[in-house]
């Protein structure tokens, strides 16, 4: 009778385990309903603009994503003002602190509806260290330190980087503004304000509280954040951050959204950063352009070596998963398309290769005990179409965001060997 009873238990025991629609981690894995999750994904991150102001086109671009096999989209669920500041999202979520854009919320509780017809699954993207959605930054100024030291922006330079730079003192001046952002407990006032208005709101076309729509994976600090001169009070900040959301919300996952140890003065520690206990899994992007490693006009000297670095990049982030006993999300990397042609209908040659390596990384490591657990591509540009070299309010939103070159890493919805590759990828993720 008492074998019975445990066993009736047990039984109990894991069907409740079985239908938790919410993804979870076991182990080095990610899991819903009881079953290992591995998944194609893509970066949308203007989504909640387009539930705001074009969901013919949102509905549109979620069942081309879906026929390719994606289930999983990155989204920014936070963007900050004033809507007249160059290489800016406009409209911006949250107009001064503590104002926000009431048709931008109810078009992320749209996206979010249309997303679970699809079973789909979001990460929430919370803030930015990057200037393209004010992010950190407007923080600083809304705090009283200064106007943004924004970095000169070139978006046809030359030489294998997004980034013309007269002087390597901008990027440091930037760096050191946003940095301070952890430092400074008005500003982060002001960002934990926002995260505390995302998490415990109410959902206006499911009437669902979002801490309880499974349609959410998880919920990311932020959009690259990184160290840079301030390492411990950036950690301080990731804990803190970490421990306020799952005080909010206890069924969700939270990561970082960094990009691990990638770029030589990030200020990122891979280990100590993902070590918190409400820290759920690691993230990486890798970024061999960016990083001025390859160039697409010398693509014939700087291809080989830029693939080299991706397999290696990789390999080294798996182990600090495992070392962290975590899983991995590869959630952002991209490739420019032959020659850095920026219009639909030209060659991507060396993209198409250069993401049938990363999806062959992938789909070798799972064949070992390996923490990869889903791939996000940067990004989706759908039927969008560059209007502009340099994006202004009124084009379309595409995968490429304000501050950068309108069409260098979208992958359109007419790049048929691309979309073929995602889909015959996306069918193997297991």
């Amino acid at each position: 009778m008492i074998t019975i009873k445990l066993l009736i238990a047990a039984s109990l025991v894991t069907s409740l385990h079985a239908v938790n629609p919410f993804v979870q981690t076991r182990g080095m894995d990610l899991v819903r309903g009881g079953k290992k999750y591995t998944f194609m994904g893509a970066n949308l991150w203007y989504g909640m603009n387009l539930g705001a102001f074009d969901r013919p086109r949102l509905k549109r671009e979620l069942d081309r994503l879906q026929r390719l096999g994606i289930k999983n989209l990155r989204i920014l669920a936070a963007s900050e003002g004033p809507d007249n500041e160059r290489w800016r999202i406009v409209p911006a979520l949250q107009t001064a602190p503590g104002a926000y854009n009431q048709r931008l919320l109810e078009g992320l509780d749209y996206l979010l509806a249309e997303m679970a017809k699809r079973d789909m699954t979001a990460v929430l993207v919370l803030g930015n260290y990057w200037h393209w959605s004010g992010g950190f930054g407007q923080y600083q100024a809304w705090a009283g330190k200064g106007a943004i030291p924004y970095p000169e922006f070139d978006p046809q330079a030359r030489g294998g980087s997004d980034y013309k730079l007269s002087s390597w003192w901008r990027w440091f001046r930037y760096n050191y503004y946003v940095t301070r952002f952890y430092k400074n407990p008005v500003a982060v006032g002001f960002y934990h304000n926002t995260v505390r208005m995302l998490v415990t709101r109410v959902n206006h076309v499911t009437r669902r509280a979002y801490k309880d729509d499974p349609t959410i994976m998880a919920w990311q600090l932020a959009n690259e954040p990184a160290g840079f001169l301030s390492g411990d009070s950036y950690d301080k900040w990731i804990a803190e951050s970490a421990a306020l959301i799952k005080s909010l919300d206890r069924n969700h996952l939270v990561s970082t959204g960094a990009m691990g140890e990638v770029f030589q003065f990030s200020g990122n520690d891979q280990v100590k950063n993902h070590s918190h206990k409400d820290i759920d899994y690691t993230t990486v992007h890798i970024w061999v352009q960016n990083s001025g490693l390859y160039n697409p006009w010398k693509a014939s000297e700087t291809y080989t070596k830029s693939v080299e670095v991706l397999h290696k990049q990789l390999a080294q982030h798996r182990e600090m998963a495992k070392k962290l006993g975590k899983p991995l999300v590869f959630e952002e990397f991209g490739f420019s398309r032959d020659m850095n042609r920026f219009a639909a209908g030209t060659p991507v040659t060396l993209r198409d290769d250069f993401y049938a390596q990363a999806f062959y990384h992938v789909l070798e490591s799972q064949k070992t005990d390996s923490p990869i657990a889903g791939v996000n591509i940067w990004a989706w540009g759908g039927e969008g179409r560059p209007a502009h070299n340099e994006w202004k309010p009124g084009d379309n939103f595409i995968g490429d965001p304000p501050h950068e070159a309108q069409g260098w890493y979208s992958v359109y919805d007419t790049d048929a060997t691309t979309l073929k590759l995602i889909r015959e990828v996306a069918g193997r993720l297991k």
